[in-house]
């Protein structure tokens, strides 16, 4: 999960960029990367940390021009490094900038494949460093002084027959114009809004519509699976179907978790979504649990607050504000080993007890994935006082890895995998448990866009709609992502920027 943004406009877009990624800093908080372009010239800052710690006023001034990318990661593949902070370049052919949101699911073939055959030498562990020199491979292939825009077009579309997996990306070539594609299946979301100005239109691309909103722009539309659309430095826009079979197929886990509430995402209002998964789930606590006991309803924030109220109103029992929340705090399923995520929780949650004491309580979360955290808030429900704790997650269990560009991995890491919802309710501490039923979570969300005739929902079902996955390119996904593997790159990450260190120190 990463979040991307390209603005074309008539002014210098940088403050409008850095702005837009805030709005998308839900989407990734380990890294972020701005690039503008001023006639032939490209401007680029990137780093490690937060939008607000990576970019400061000096670096904002030297980011000029009327266009430019940015870009918003949590690391799913490759290390934490800060040199696999987004966007990359290639200077061949015209120089080309690009910020991806996603996973290839091939990326290791490919980038032997570009090594060998393409005669490109990748510098990073990054995917989207792979996807970068396919798609300047394929364009250099046209053997054009100048791109036009069925260049660009071709080059996507050979992207397509090249590349697996899910991706949507944003790129620029220096001195002509913003890119924007989407995988064939639409997994990861992209779409592109507008503003007229006296100067003439600007135009917007990004990962959510919350960041177009934002900034003044109007939601034109979601880019449709394979779909490219390219925007001139002086504002001409262009758009081309470059997929042989494409088929919408969206991540699902964008309205349980990932996405802002007041986004909208192929035509879905992911807070009217929340709703009704809400409403689903009370129908379910209804139908299965008819003489609840239940005295008040209590969100995990902040996600799941809209699911919750509409269970609460639904089941006719309070809603209260139980535990409040530390902002400061990362997401915890993100963060790598399950010690620092029992530890994050404590510093992110406070309970309010007289919200507690002596009641019965239903805890609602959008998801359960390694359980580390309900585990720990349901013993804080307990230690507030509460009589008997239920839980409920507005999303079915989490049983298999995603390989789309979330990090859950390691099948052996999420807590319902091989087990029942006796043994994952006995494991967490909860008096019960309630999960979403898969088809009621499909529905929730298919009732925004009747169109849809599926969504990826691999990690409920294991069905992998992109790509070649079998059992052992999960096997080997998870001996690179776990949290062991993280852990033994992350020391060798620190080991050895503290040689370099000492080698300066040395001289």
């Amino acid at each position: 999960m990463c979040g991307i943004v390209g603005i074309v406009g008539h002014s210098h877009v940088n403050q409008a960029i850095y702005d837009a990624l805030t709005v998308l800093q839900h989407r990734g908080q380990d890294a972020a990367g701005i690039v503008t372009c001023d006639g032939d010239r490209l401007f680029l800052r990137k780093d490690n940390g937060m939008v607000r710690d990576v970019f400061r006023n000096r670096h904002m001034r030297r980011l000029v021009g009327n266009m430019g990318i940015g870009h918003v990661r949590y690391p799913t593949a490759g290390s934490s490094s800060s040199a696999e902070a987004q966007p990359f370049y290639v200077n061949s052919p015209y120089g080309i900038t690009l910020a991806h949101n996603g996973n290839l699911t091939n990326s290791e073939a490919l980038a032997e494949h570009i090594f060998r055959a393409d005669l490109r030498h990748i510098n990073t562990t990054s995917d989207s460093e792979v996807l970068l020199n396919v798609f300047a491979h394929e364009l250099q292939l046209r053997g054009k002084l100048q791109p036009e825009p069925d260049d660009i077009f071709d080059a996507v579309a050979a992207v397509h027959r090249r590349v697996e997996g899910a991706y949507a990306v944003v790129a620029m070539i220096t001195g002509y114009g913003i890119l924007a594609f989407r995988d064939p299946h639409g997994i990861r979301p992209v779409c592109f809004g507008k503003k007229d100005t006296e100067q003439g239109p600007e135009y917007m691309v990004s990962s959510e519509s919350v960041a177009l909103s934002s900034l003044g722009f109007h939601l034109e539309r979601d880019l449709e699976p394979g779909e490219a659309i390219y925007i001139t430095a002086d504002g001409q826009m262009h758009t081309r179907q470059c997929a042989d079979n494409p088929q919408l197929s969206p991540c699902i886990f964008e309205h349980v978790y990932l996405a802002r509430p007041d986004s909208i995402m192929d035509d879905i209002s992911v807070y009217k979504a929340r709703l009704r998964m809400g409403e689903k789930l009370a129908e379910k606590v209804e139908r299965e649990w008819p003489d609840h006991d239940i005295d008040v309803v209590i969100p995990i924030p902040d996600t799941s607050r809209t699911s919750a109220l509409q269970m609460a109103n639904r089941l006719n029992v309070k809603y209260r504000e139980g535990f409040i929340k530390n902002r400061y705090i990362g997401r915890t399923f993100i963060m790598p080993g399950q010690q620092m995520r029992r530890k994050s929780v404590r510093q992110k949650l406070n309970a309010i007890e007289l919200e507690f004491s002596g009641k019965n309580v239903l805890l609602v979360d959008d998801s359960i994935v390694r359980g580390t955290t309900c585990h720990e808030i349901i013993q804080m429900a307990r230690e507030a006082g509460a009589r008997k704790v239920y839980f409920a997650s507005a999303a079915p269990a989490v049983q298999y890895p995603n390989v789309y560009g979330i990090d859950m991995p390691a099948a052996d890491e999420l807590i319902a995998h091989d087990r029942s919802v006796d043994e994952v309710c006995r494991i967490i501490g909860a008096d019960r448990l309630i999960y979403q039923d898969l088809e009621d979570l499909v529905s929730a969300c298919k009732e925004g866009n009747s169109r849809i005739k599926e969504f990826d929902c691999s990690v409920f079902n294991g069905v992998y709609l992109a790509g070649n996955i079998d059992q052992d390119y999960l096997q080997n996904l998870e001996q690179r992502r776990n949290d062991l593997a993280k852990s033994a790159r992350e020391q060798a990450r620190a080991l050895a920027e503290n040689e370099v260190i000492d080698l300066h120190n040395s001289n």
